[in-house]
């Protein structure tokens, strides 16, 4: 599962891993939670090619009566996405990629659950493989997504049993692109190299959706801080 994500970045950095620039309001964000509106970047059209919108986090398919489904929605699962109605289509069709610059995991110990910050050691930013759909069965047409998770690679083993789908920088193209073939994408939905993330615990304060600081993803010790 991938519940909270951070983007702590500025714009600049955000034009430099996307090639292009960036028009919309921004600001870092360090507990990004299910039903807020994120950033993603998708394909458009040939003429106009990528772009980087705003989508709500929680996919409601298009056939949905109720767009409350979406709440459940937060994560697909990459073994079953390509085959899920609730997904199917929108893997063929509606791929993107959502920046973040970490994202959080929890482990149960000592009947405490702590949370953990995992983020790439040389602190760049990095793209989550994701879906989106639009909805429009409201008075207003609705835009979701949803976040692809895979098995976990050996560091995040310890701590949970799912993690993010992470697509390398080189095969961009290649997730956006409407013509892939299904083996091609198949072939990005792994875990990351263990070897090229950081995890360490940080604040519970995290479980908050209000809180929203630096000191989210700053180290603590694990278990002393108060509850």
């Amino acid at each position: 599962m991938c519940g909270r994500f951070a983007l702590a970045t500025d714009k600049k950095a955000l034009e430099m891993l996307y090639e292009m620039e960036i028009r919309l309001d921004f600001r870092p964000r360090y507990n990004i939670a299910p039903s807020q509106e994120i950033l993603a970047l998708r394909f458009s059209s040939p003429e106009s090619g990528k772009e980087l919108v705003t989508l709500k986090w929680g996919l409601v398919p298009f056939w949905a009566d109720d767009a409350g489904i979406g709440s459940r929605m937060i994560n697909a699962r990459a073994e079953t996405a390509p085959q899920k109605p609730s997904f199917r289509q929108s893997f063929k069709k509606r791929r993107l990629l959502i920046p973040a610059s970490g994202f959080f995991e929890w482990k149960k110990q000592n009947g405490v659950k702590q949370p953990y910050y995992i983020c790439p050691k040389k602190k760049q930013l990095f793209s989550l493989a994701g879906l989106w759909e639009r909805w429009e069965k409201g008075e207003m047409p609705l835009e979701t997504c949803t976040i692809l998770t895979t098995g976990p690679n050996d560091l995040l083993a310890p701590i949970h049993n799912r993690m993010p789908v992470i697509i390398p920088r080189h095969s961009y193209e290649k997730w956006l692109d409407p013509a892939a073939d299904i083996t091609t994408l198949e072939e990005l939905l792994k875990p990351y190299p263990a070897e090229e993330l950081s995890a360490f615990p940080v604040s519970r304060q995290v479980n908050n959706p209000a809180q929203d600081s630096p000191e989210l993803i700053t180290p603590v010790e694990e278990n002393r801080e108060p509850g």
